[in-house]
């Protein structure tokens, strides 16, 4: 009879744990009791046990959950603020309009020849190089 109430107290405290976790481990859980019982372990300190760990496991599940919830609304966010972005840009790529824009402006050339442009004139020294190819070779001798 005592064996009885005991393995119930024990089973109670099973119950406790989510339900994912009593079917892959709960006839071990079961199993387990029963051989520290025999051993002389009192009910009431595996079930303690058993409690102590369904807490954790309930906490760590809803933990998982709140995080999951939180990656899902951070992408859902990010995603939204793209195609927002992406509706409010222009329809050329910010690399190609500020290459566009440096060339128009020939500031790039003006700054590194030292045109009157330039608040600085930065000499520029190139290693003479054998060119590549026919092209290349057609530009070596110019300069700014």
């Amino acid at each position: 009879m005592a064996a009885s109430r005991s393995m119930r107290l024990i089973e109670t405290a099973l119950r406790c744990y989510p339900e994912r976790w009593r079917i892959r481990h709960g006839e071990e859980a079961t199993e387990i009791a029963r051989l520290l019982m025999r051993d002389g372990t009192p009910a009431w300190s595996i079930a303690w046990s058993y409690l102590r760990g369904a807490a954790s496991a309930r906490l760590r599940a809803q933990s998982r959950r709140r995080l999951r919830a939180a990656a899902g609304a951070l992408l859902a966010a990010a995603c939204s603020l793209g195609v927002s972005l992406a509706l409010l840009s222009p329809s050329v790529p910010a690399s190609a309009t500020s290459v566009a824009r440096h060339h128009a402006t020939g500031a790039g050339e003006a700054r590194a020849c030292g045109s009157p442009r330039s608040s600085t004139a930065i000499p520029i020294r190139a290693a003479v190089k054998k060119p590549a190819d026919r092209y290349a070779a057609s530009r070596h001798g110019q300069h700014c």
